[in-house]
């Protein structure tokens, strides 16, 4: 696995994990949460390398991370009540699902698609350069705990290339929430309390 050390205005380290997600490449890269796992979503041999690596069965949906909120309707059905209320909170730690568009590949998700735009530049940046989403998946087997370090995730996770940016913070995995039937429903809990959601949505979609 090759290990590049982020610094300020990189922009070559990141070209150089672009080319290898255009190649077919899995490339680890920090979140606003914890470490994640990228490949390209239209690249079929890549997802399933993802779901090979981290040990995940392949009827267990991923997620992908989109650059900005501008990205949303071209893999989502979204309407500007919707677009109100995901900006709220994106960029940011929730993870919303909503009924999919055909650009998403069914090997990610054959029902809906969990979107995440993480707050963090690296990983917008990432997507931004290569032009479509990657992969949201955390770093690390199925059913282990998140990776918040770059020793952590070497031990565990395989992959051909490492964006090190140190010691992450510990962060809970993003908040989930299902939009797919209309009214929000929590699937995990995570920073960002579901309340101040349900409040959101009360506000701008109700």
């Amino acid at each position: 696995m090759i290990r590049i050390r982020l610094h300020k205005g990189c922009i070559k380290c990141l070209e150089f994990a672009v080319n290898a997600l255009e190649r077919g490449k899995l490339v680890i890269y920090p979140t606003d949460t914890a470490y994640g796992l990228g490949a390209d979503i239209k690249n079929e041999s890549a997802i399933l390398k993802i779901y090979r690596v981290k040990r995940r069965p392949m009827n267990k949906p991923l997620t992908i991370a989109l650059s900005d909120l501008d990205m949303i309707p071209e893999y989502a059905e979204v309407d500007e009540k919707i677009m109100r209320f995901l900006s709220k909170f994106l960029p940011g730690k929730v993870t919303f699902i909503l009924r999919k568009r055909s650009t998403v590949p069914d090997l990610i998700n054959p029902h809906g698609i969990g979107i995440r735009i993480p707050d963090n530049e690296i990983a917008r940046r990432l997507v931004r350069l290569l032009g479509r989403p990657i992969t949201a998946t955390s770093a690390n087997v199925s059913g282990r705990s998140p990776k918040y370090s770059v020793d952590e995730v070497i031990k565990e996770i395989r992959a051909d290339l490492l964006l090190d940016a140190g010691k992450l913070k510990k962060t809970p995995p993003s908040t989930i929430v299902d939009l797919i039937t209309g009214e929000p429903r929590l699937i995990r809990e995570g920073p960002v309390p579901f309340n101040e959601i349900m409040k959101a949505f009360r506000e701008e979609v109700s």
